[in-house]
């Protein structure tokens, strides 16, 4: 007799749900982490049980949300195998990453996407390594939009946003290049880094001093950054939203504020204003750090 494959059964489970009404279009379905849970397999297994759903069009991918039920009549949106080209594994690549974060990213989980075989893709991508280089870069080559702003303090405070753009867009990113002692080779990023310095530039700061301040504003935007890929991956585990996570865990939260041991912050909570989003966080911390930027150009200067 015949043993179905792991994720074949895995795959037909999950088909069940959608087809009995269980998860309807929209709604998340069980991310590669929960299925090696769930299931108990490895995490090979459960990236091929998503991509055999993808395959079918019953599953598709959704930037920083995850992977979920695709609308009736969707077509395969896997590209077959033949035609393989680099800028087609990285968009690929962008795509998986973006939906599900680094951890399901595999030359063997894109090769099944793609319908093919590792060693196929191996012809384009020598490595796993490379692939998030390149991904990278790609992610890196577009610039800020619009005119620049006139001053240094305007100016830098729109490089910091278009990196924190790139952040939301693309969670995966900050952690990709969270290196800041052994930076990537990747000249898109290196422009970024150039048009930064070419603002700090004429304001009376040291070499030593322009290069400080470029990464301190990187490794505030990056650290900021790392919540939400968090976020990410917390809603693909949980299938809730923040709002939905804070209601579900409110009755804790009071038992705890109840005994009356935190009472400036259980204060702060109590304010109807109060609403922390990393954007509004972001914006926040942005201002602080230009501030000592500010004081830092201002400071007298010894002959």
């Amino acid at each position: 007799m015949k043993v179905e494959p792991p994720y074949l059964r895995i795959a037909g489970d999950i088909r069940r749900r959608i087809t009995s009404g269980e998860l309807v279009p929209g709604d998340l379905v069980p991310s590669t982490r929960l299925i090696t849970k769930e299931w108990g397999v490895a995490m090979a297994t459960a990236t091929k049980a998503l991509a055999a759903l993808n395959r079918e069009g019953l599953v598709r991918a959704v930037p920083g949300v995850g992977t979920v039920v695709a609308e009736p009549g969707r077509e395969r949106s896997a590209p077959p195998g033949h035609g393989l080209t680099r800028e087609r594994v990285i968009r690929a690549a962008i795509t998986l990453v973006d939906a599900e974060g680094l951890t399901a990213l595999s030359m063997r989980r894109l090769a099944t996407e793609f319908g093919t075989s590792t060693m196929a893709l191996y012809r384009h991508v020598p490595s796993k390594g490379e692939l998030v280089r390149l991904m990278s870069e790609a992610v890196f080559s577009e610039e800020p939009p619009g005119p620049r702003p006139s001053g240094w303090r305007a100016q830098l405070a729109l490089e910091a946003r278009w990196l924190w753009s790139l952040y939301e867009r693309h969670p995966w990113l900050a952690r990709a290049t969270a290196a800041l002692t052994r930076p990537m080779a990747s000249p898109h990023a290196m422009r970024y880094t150039e048009r930064v310095l070419s603002v700090l530039r004429g304001l009376g700061l040291t070499p030593y001093e322009m290069v400080h301040v470029h990464l301190t504003l990187v490794g505030y935007a990056q650290g900021v950054a790392m919540a939400i890929e968090l976020e990410s991956q917390a809603r693909q585990d949980t299938g809730m939203t923040p709002e939905e996570w804070m209601a579900s865990n409110e009755p804790r939260i009071e038992a705890i504020q109840a005994t009356g041991a935190y009472p400036v912050l259980s204060t702060l909570f109590d304010q109807d204003e109060f609403d922390l989003e990393l954007d509004t966080l972001f914006e926040f911390g942005l201002e602080r750090m230009l501030d000592g930027v500010e004081a830092l150009v201002g400071r007298p200067r010894t002959p």
